[in-house]
């Protein structure tokens, strides 16, 4: 049962890792870590779900537990995690729960929790604390909590984080839009009716927790090939992929181009610094220099943190940052309800962006196509590897470069730069590789990765 707590969520094959039992002995320690928290046993949890098949089942006993502990549950029915961030914020709920596995094969389900203004808990600041009292099972008797159905929220998500944005200035577009049977369409469907003047092509909107088109995780080239080829077909002006539970967006050009996210992370940094002058901009530490460039160009301050959607809001939080972006897709802003992931401000302030400029997306994009990046390579790791072993060989193989040790191991040459890492979820290790000019950037690639192989052969 240990491998299920990450380092950012609780997530597992069902039912053989994550099943009714254990769903719920979360509710039971995730109610009495807030309780302890809040010096209080009525807390307010919102509680919500994806499509995956095993979901209602699991958020059931999930709110069985939460009631035993004491908790008012209030059920927010079936939305995305976005939307799911932002009803626990706006309807000031202590705390929250989404059942999802995010974008895992269907065979895996999940709890992403959050306290209230929906501040995530993750491996260092609860979940390591829920996994030790559900190891204990001992229960405290507590009065029982209540049940409570409420309003899905997510035409209000879309009304109140597009209030301030004149949605009106976006120009006539044609959009191709891939949810990949999953819970973008329930935001894509709900933040379109807004925009009469797109033209919508949608493939894929068939809610359906087997994910028959394909994986739903936009991350993998595989599962983006359909949408880029409707880009084409349709002569469209954009495509819009989203992940399993909607909090990661991936954009694709004209010309049938995924944008890379440290270009589209730049972009959307000097959108927010020029609203905010001076503003700092959080990013995760993988390779993608021209967004600093980028944030530093419109005067803002860059912030790296370390990978992991939870620790990049976490650091936001902290340093009081406007604006958030991680390399596999999600962007969070700072809002009057909290720090999350919110694609509908994302979606609006893109297009708009896009409707100024008066030229195709790809003519946008090419040059600020600055560093080659290798994109992340994941490096499978024997049972007998020692992770730690292989992060300091690569430190001490490069140690003439700037060496920074945030999350794993990153090496900065004035020509070339990498991040090294171990994987917090999986037995392997995670490489990305970046420089100046292609060639460099598959030379270094190469060496690194077989210095890798040699380590764990």
């Amino acid at each position: 049962m240990t491998n299920i707590f990450k380092a950012y969520d609780i997530r597992g094959k069902y039912p053989e890792e994550l099943n009714e039992e254990i769903a719920y002995k979360i509710g039971r320690a995730f109610a009495r870590l807030i309780q302890e928290e809040k010096n209080k046993d009525n807390i307010s949890v919102g509680v919500a779900n994806d499509m995956r098949l095993s979901s209602p089942q699991l958020k059931g006993k999930l709110i069985q537990g939460l009631i035993d502990n004491g908790c008012l549950v209030y059920d927010m029915g079936f939305v995305s995690t976005p939307t799911f961030y932002f009803g626990i914020s706006y309807n000031n709920y202590d705390a929250g729960v989404q059942v999802s596995a995010s974008h895992n094969p269907p065979e895996y389900n999940g709890f992403k929790m959050v306290r209230s203004k929906s501040a995530p808990v993750s491996e260092n600041t609860g979940i390591r604390q829920i996994q030790e009292w559900i190891t204990e099972s001992n229960w405290e008797e507590k009065i029982k909590g209540s049940y409570r159905p409420c309003n899905n929220t997510t035409q209000s998500a879309v009304d109140s984080l597009t209030k301030e944005i004149p949605l009106e200035k976006i120009k006539p577009m044609k959009i191709v839009v891939d949810p990949a049977n999953s819970m973008g369409i329930l935001d894509v469907e709900a933040f379109f009716s807004k925009l009469p003047q797109i033209e919508l092509v949608k493939i894929n909107f068939e809610l359906d927790g087997k994910f028959p088109s394909h994986e739903p995780d936009p991350l993998k080239e595989e599962n983006l090939e359909q949408i880029k080829r409707k880009v084409i077909e349709e002569k469209a002006d954009l495509g819009i992929a989203t992940d399993g539970d909607a909090d990661r967006y991936f954009f694709i050009d004209n010309e049938g181009n995924t944008i890379r996210q440290e270009i589209l992370r730049g972009i959307m940094a000097q959108i927010a610094i020029k609203e905010n002058p001076g503003a700092t901009v959080c990013y995760d530490i993988r390779p993608g220099k021209i967004t600093k460039d980028m944030i530093e160009e419109v005067g803002g301050k860059a912030s790296v943190t370390r990978v992991g959607h939870s620790l990049i809001k976490e650091q936001m939080i902290k340093e009081g940052a406007v604006f958030g972006g991680e390399s596999s897709g999600h962007y969070f802003y700072k809002t009057n309800w909290g720090v999350f992931e919110t694609p509908f401000i994302l979606l609006a302030k893109f297009l708009l962006f896009v409707s100024q400029q008066e030229k195709p997306v790809a003519d946008i994009i090419k040059p600020l196509k600055k560093y080659p990046n290798s994109g992340e390579i994941n490096i499978n790791l024997s049972e007998t590897t020692d992770k730690n072993k292989v992060l300091e060989t690569i430190k001490e193989r490069y140690k003439d470069g700037e060496i920074d040790e945030l999350d794993g191991v990153s090496v900065t040459y004035n020509d070339f730069w990498f991040n090294v890492r171990a994987s917090n979820t999986e037995p392997k290790i995670r490489l990305t590789v970046e420089a100046i000019n292609q060639q460099i950037m598959e030379k270094r690639k190469e060496e690194i990765f077989n210095l890798i192989q040699s380590l764990i052969a």
